[in-house]
C-alpha cells in the first residue's frame, strides 16, 4: 500500500498542489524605447515558463495578468525586473490560488491560451476621440492602502488644504459594482453604473459637479483605470486638482485590510477566480431574478442584450432562459423582444427581478418557464453612414429589425470621428443690427454625428463647433472622405473585444464601405475582428487598394439601387464596383428601385432573409 504522503488522491497533497499555483498581476506606464524587443522578451519568457494569460504591450508600457505555477511566476518577476530600468517601481501583484476548475471560465477569461498583443493604448479609455489629449504623467496623487484607509476614516476633517469635502469614485463597470464596494458613513460613493470603462469619460463629463472643488478618491480593480481616469478629471482645470488614487486598487487594500475595511463584498477579477473576498461573509449582491442574496459569476450568465454578465441564483437558474441586466431594463428592453427562431408570434415571457417594479415602459410579466426561451439569433454589428449616428441609424432600420427579430438582433455604434455641425445659416436682421448677422442655431437643438472616414483636412471636432453649409447637397462628397480608416480599425477591435462576438456586420453607405474594407482585410486583423459574413447596403470601394477583382472571400450580401437612378447619394455603378471585388459564388446582389435606404418590403425582405439563414 502506498503511504499517504504518496496517494495522488491524499487531500493535503492535493491542497498543497492549488497552493502552488498563482496569478500575476502588474501594470507599468512608462516610455518603451524598443516594442519588438520587449514583444519577444515577453514571448519567450512566458512561453518557456508556460504562462497563460494576456499581456498587452503599448509604446507607454505593459498591462499583464498570467497565470502558472508559483515559481514560474516567481521566475518571471525577476526576469522583468532585469530586463530594464523603466520595469523599476512595478507593483507585482502575485497571488496564490487553484488551478482553473471550470474550463469555460479559463478559456472565457484568457486561461487557456497565452495571449501577447501590441496595442495603441494599455486600457481604452473613451470609444471616440477625447476633446483634450491626456498625459498620464498627471493622474491623481498615489495613495497607499493605509493612506486611502485613513482618508476615508478621517473624511470631513482636514486633507491636504483641509477644506474639501471627500467623495469616493468607482472606476469600475456595474458588474463588478455589484459585488462590492467601498462604504464608508457621511462619504458619498459615486457608482457610474457603466456597461464598459470607456464609457467613464462621458458619465464624469455628465456628472462633473458631482466632482468640482471636490477631494476625489478614486479606485479599480488593480490601479490601471484610475491612471487615465484621474488625468481626465484633472485634465478639467479649475476645481478638479485634488484628485487621489488607490494604489494597487482594491486587491492591495484587501491585503493589508483582510477583514474588508471599509470595502464591503467581493472584489470582481479577470481570470479564472472570478471574485476575491474579505474574511466578511456578508454577501452585497443580489439574483437578478428573486434579489435574494448571490454574488456567483461562475455561471456566466449574460444579458441577451448587451452580453454583460448578470447574477442569477442557482434556484433561478434555468436552461434557454435569457436574462436582461438592469440598464437594459432601464432602456425599456425585454427578454419579450428576443423571441425563438420561427415563432414571430411567440409566448416568450420577459424575465424581471422580483424586487424591482417594472417602469412604465415595461410590461409586467410572469417569469419565462423551465425549458423555454430562444434558439441562438445572428449578432449583427451595424456600421451607420457618413454624418449619422447609432441612434439615427437604429432609428432608420426599425423597420428591417422588427422584420429580422426572429434571426437576427441588430446592435449599434457610434463611429470614432465625430464631426462638426453643418447649417443653413439663418439670417438675423434688426434695426440695431449692421450688417445682418448669420446666427448658427443651438446647439442643444443638434445630435452629434459621426464618421468612419473623414476629408483629409479634417481638424476634429470642437465644443459647439459649427461649420456654414458651402453649398447644395454634393451627392459625390462620399469620394473625399479618404482617411481615419486606422482609427476606426482601432475602435472596432475594441467593440468586438467588449461587445462580441459578432456573426456579421451591416453597413450603410459609407458604413458599408467600412464593413467592406474590414472583409478585405480579415486576414490581416489576427482575429480581433473576426465575423462570418457582410451586408453591404448603398456602399462604394474605398480603402481597398491592392484588393482586385473578385479577390475578397466572404460571403456578401449587396443591396442597392437600380440603374434607374434611385438613389441620388451612392451611385448604382459604384455599389457594382464594391460588389466585383467579391468572389463570384460568395456574394449576392440585390437591386432595388426605393432610393437611398434598406429596402424591407416584398420580395426584398424575403431575400434578405433567405441570406441571412444560411448562417444559422
Amino acid at each position: 500500500m502506498s503511504s499517504p504522503s504518496n496517494n495522488p488522491q491524499d487531500p493535503e497533497e492535493t491542497q498543497e498542489e492549488k497552493k502552488q499555483y498563482g496569478v500575476l498581476l502588474y501594470y507599468k506606464y512608462t516610455q518603451i524605447p524598443d516594442l519588438d524587443s520587449l514583444f519577444s522578451f515577453y514571448n519567450s519568457n512566458c512561453t518557456s515558463l508556460s504562462l497563460l494569460g494576456r499581456v498587452r504591450l503599448s509604446s507607454l508600457g505593459v498591462n499583464v495578468t498570467v497565470g502558472g505555477e508559483m515559481s514560474s511566476l516567481e521566475s518571471h518577476i525577476e526576469a522583468v525586473k532585469s530586463f530594464g530600468d523603466f520595469f523599476h517601481g512595478t507593483d507585482f501583484k502575485l497571488a496564490p490560488c487553484g488551478s482553473p476548475l471550470d474550463d469555460a471560465v479559463a478559456r472565457e477569461s484568457g486561461f487557456t491560451s497565452l495571449s501577447i498583443r501590441i496595442v495603441k493604448e494599455l486600457v481604452t479609455l473613451s470609444s471616440h476621440p477625447l476633446p483634450r489629449e491626456l498625459d498620464v504623467r498627471n493622474s491623481g496623487r498615489h495613495l497607499s492602502a493605509v493612506e486611502f484607509h485613513s482618508a476615508l476614516q478621517n473624511a470631513g476633517k482636514a486633507m491636504d488644504e483641509g477644506s474639501k469635502e471627500v467623495v469616493l469614485l468607482d472606476a469600475r463597470n456595474l458588474y463588478e459594482t455589484r459585488i462590492g464596494k467601498f462604504h464608508t458613513p457621511n462619504v458619498e460613493t459615486l457608482d457610474p453604473g457603466i456597461r464598459q470603462y470607456s464609457d467613464l469619460p462621458s458619465w464624469i463629463d455628465d456628472n462633473s459637479e458631482h466632482l468640482r472643488g471636490k477631494s476625489v478618491l478614486m479606485y479599480c480593480t488593480g490601479g490601471i483605470r484610475c491612471e487615465m481616469a484621474s488625468a481626465y478629471i484633472k485634465s478639467k482645470g479649475s476645481g478638479f486638482e485634488n484628485v487621489f488614487q488607490l494604489f494597487g486598487g482594491i486587491q492591495r487594500y484587501l491585503e493589508q485590510f483582510p477583514d474588508g475595511g471599509y470595502f464591503k463584498g467581493k472584489n470582481f477579477v479577470f481570470d479564472h477566480r472570478i471574485s476575491v473576498g474579505s474574511s466578511d461573509p456578508n454577501v452585497l449582491g443580489s439574483c437578478l431574478l428573486c434579489g435574494l442574496p448571490f454574488d456567483d459569476y461562475s455561471s456566466r450568465c449574460r444579458c441577451s442584450h448587451c452580453r454583460m454578465l448578470v447574477l442569477v441564483c442557482d434556484s433561478c437558474r434555468t436552461k434557454g432562459a435569457v436574462y436582461v441586466c438592469e440598464l437594459c431594463q432601464k432602456h425599456g428592453k425585454c427578454a419579450g423582444s428576443i423571441p425563438p427562431v420561427g415563432e414571430e408570434e411567440s409566448d416568450l415571457q420577459q424575465i424581471l427581478p422580483k424586487s424591482i417594479s417594472p417602469g412604465p415602459e415595461i410590461s409586467s410579466q410572469p417569469e419565462l418557464g423551465q425549458g423555454a426561451g430562444p434558439a441562438r439569433k445572428l449578432r449583427i454589428l451595424c456600421l451607420h453612414g457618413f454624418r449619422q449616428n447609432a441612434s439615427s441609424f437604429k432609428g432608420r432600420t426599425a423597420s428591417l429589425a422588427k422584420k429580422l427579430k426572429t434571426i437576427a438582433e441588430l446592435l449599434f455604434v457610434d463611429a470614432p470621428h465625430e464631426l462638426a455641425y453643418i447649417y443653413q445659416p439663418r439670417v438675423c436682421s434688426d434695426a440695431l443690427s449692421s450688417p445682418p448677422q448669420q446666427i448658427p442655431p443651438p446647439t442643444d437643438e443638434c445630435r452629434r454625428k459621426f464618421a468612419w472616414m473623414i476629408d483629409p483636412d479634417f481638424k476634429g471636432m470642437k465644443e459647439n463647433d459649427w461649420k456654414i453649409a458651402d453649398g447644395p447637397f454634393n451627392p459625390l462628397q462620399y469620394q473625399q472622405q479618404t482617411e481615419g480608416f486606422e482609427t476606426s480599425v482601432t475602435f472596432l477591435k475594441t467593440v468586438f473585444s467588449e461587445r462580441g462576438p459578432f456573426d456579421g456586420i451591416l453597413g450603410f453607405s459609407q458604413g458599408a464601405a467600412m464593413a467592406a474594407s474590414l472583409a478585405a482585410r480579415q486576414g490581416r486583423l489576427n482575429g480581433e475582428i473576426g465575423f462570418r459574413f457582410v451586408i453591404l447596403c448603398s456602399g462604394f470601394p474605398v480603402q481597398l487598394g491592392d484588393v482586385d477583382h473578385a479577390s475578397v472571400n466572404c460571403p456578401s450580401l449587396h443591396i442597392f439601387g437600380s440603374a434607374s437612378g434611385n438613389d441620388r447619394q451612392i451611385a448604382n455603378q459604384a455599389s457594382r464596383d464594391l460588389a466585383s471585388l467579391f468572389e463570384d459564388g460568395s456574394s449576392t446582389i440585390i437591386e432595388h428601385d426605393c432610393g437611398h435606404i434598406i429596402p424591407t418590403r416584398t420580395p426584398y425582405i424575403e431575400e434578405i432573409k433567405s441570406f441571412l439563414r444560411r448562417f444559422l
